[in-house]
């Protein structure tokens, strides 16, 4: 039987961004809150560094693995793969709108072939144990009607997906870079909830445009749960209260410094293992955000830490401009 997870509210595969120290980092926020790797192509996986591309801290579960591709029979190798590394989940990516993703004909471009959809996730459910699931847009180009996404997750949860997360904007594949993708196409919230209407037995997932606390409450009443993405990478303390709000937890909210004392603890580990320091600092300079001093931290951090030997106390002198000595 696969596990359950709660899904209430998750952090976005966020390409260059969700890494495994970034992924820690933010558990550090929320004992509770479901956390996605970035996108990892099928072949990567497959013929690439596993061991680089896949290892992660126990302490980031519940975790799931984001995966791109269109070939089932890769697709489900690379899911027993997953479950092997105790990944949580496995999501299909069907959303990406880039250049290159385009051109290995997998992202968002696959909501134009629901029954390739169908057929990759039925081969990945026949893989592993663990719940298998469906990241999408609205729609793309000219297949943006109702019509066209209720066909699409009717013929993908005929493929055995039960939950889709669903980017509330559609996709232009020709003339916008993915940036732009992320902000030209309107948000349209209401399609997605009315998805939910219309397939009540299905987990829908809202994702896009997510920066307060306000709107995470009022989607949560029209869907089943909530992806937040750049705000939590940008201003991760914006998931600080989240569990108390959302998950009835009644330990108390951990503030800036305590989370940047046990974040270093976890640098001094990988530091010893030879991980640079700029791989991991390069992910928290939001921590701060819209507090006095927090372009000093911001500066501090960018001029020091790539340098050769650099450690812990580049973290600790840069904290120094918001919180005063140590």
């Amino acid at each position: 039987m696969e596990k359950t997870l709660n899904r209430r509210l998750s952090v976005a595969p966020m390409m260059d961004w969700t890494d495994r120290h970034e992924r820690y980092f933010l558990r550090l926020f929320s004992r509770h809150i479901l956390l996605y790797t970035e996108m990892i192509a099928a072949d990567a996986v497959l013929r690439g560094r596993r061991e680089r591309l896949l290892k992660f801290h126990r302490r980031e579960h519940p975790v799931a693995l984001q995966l791109g591709g269109c070939d089932p029979e890769a697709l489900a190798r690379c899911a027993q793969i997953g479950a092997e590394y105790r990944y949580d989940e496995i999501n299909l990516n069907v959303g990406c709108p880039s250049d290159r993703v385009q051109a290995g004909r997998f992202g968002a471009c696959l909501m134009a072939e629901p029954e390739r959809v169908a057929r990759c996730v039925a081969a990945m459910r026949r893989a592993v144990g663990i719940p298998v699931t469906v990241k999408t847009r609205i729609g793309i180009d000219d297949r943006d009607s109702y019509a066209d996404l209720v066909d699409f997750v009717q013929t993908v949860s005929d493929g055995g997906c039960r939950v889709f997360v669903i980017h509330a904007r559609k996709a232009l594949l020709q003339g916008l870079s993915p940036k732009q993708n992320r902000e030209i196409p309107p948000l349209r919230y209401d399609v997605v909830y009315r998805l939910k209407q219309d397939f009540p037995d299905l987990k829908v997932i809202l994702n896009g445009g997510i920066t307060t606390r306000e709107q995470v409450r009022r989607h949560l009443e029209a869907v089943d749960g909530v992806m937040i993405g750049r705000e939590a990478y940008q201003n991760p303390y914006f998931l600080a209260s989240m569990d108390q709000m959302f998950y009835g937890d009644s330990r108390a909210v951990a503030g800036r410094g305590e989370i940047l004392d046990r974040f270093c603890e976890y640098v001094e580990d990988q530091l010893r293992q030879g991980m640079p320091l700029v791989g991991m600092t390069r992910h928290i300079q939001g921590l701060f955000q819209g507090m006095p001093g927090a372009r000093a931290w911001r500066r501090h951090l960018s001029e020091n830490a790539h340098r050769s030997g650099s450690g812990v106390e580049v973290i600790r002198k840069a904290a120094s401009f918001v919180l005063g000595p140590s």
